[in-house]
């Protein structure tokens, strides 16, 4: 995560106007539903747009395990997204073994630490499709 709860309440209250721009790369805030508690759950994430979807990565900064917005999602994977003062519900999936070569490079030019955190775990770190659900 970025700036955890503080980084949340300034993009939420600016819609954006605060928080979207991060050192250089861009933020939405994701929020899925806890696994263990069913309370929403905010997480501040680096993002690329990839045609109509948003792509952000499960790195936890290339520790062995996933970060925990990432098990919410395996568990639960209807999601909200607040990309600036846009905020909408979709449907995360993580990338699959064939998408994910053609994927890590868009994340990788927003993002090139993603290739240093890769190296410090075994496990395979995953990009997470976000697909906008049509209300």
């Amino acid at each position: 995560m970025l700036f955890g709860k503080e980084h949340v309440e300034r993009y939420r209250a600016t819609d954006g106007a605060e928080g979207h721009e991060w050192q250089g790369t861009t933020a939405l805030i994701l929020t899925t539903t806890g696994r263990k508690s069913g309370e929403p759950r905010d997480a501040p994430l680096i993002y690329q747009r990839h045609g109509d979807d948003y792509l952000v990565v499960a790195s936890n900064g290339g520790a062995d395990a996933p970060p925990t917005w990432y098990l919410n999602l395996q568990a639960d994977p209807e999601v909200e997204v607040q990309v600036l003062g846009d905020r909408f519900r979709a449907r995360a999936r993580t990338a699959t073994a064939e998408e994910k070569p053609g994927l890590w490079p868009i994340m990788t030019a927003a993002w090139p630490p993603y290739d240093e955190y890769q190296t410090k775990t075994e496990r395979e770190i995953p990009v997470v499709v976000l697909e906008r659900v049509s209300s």
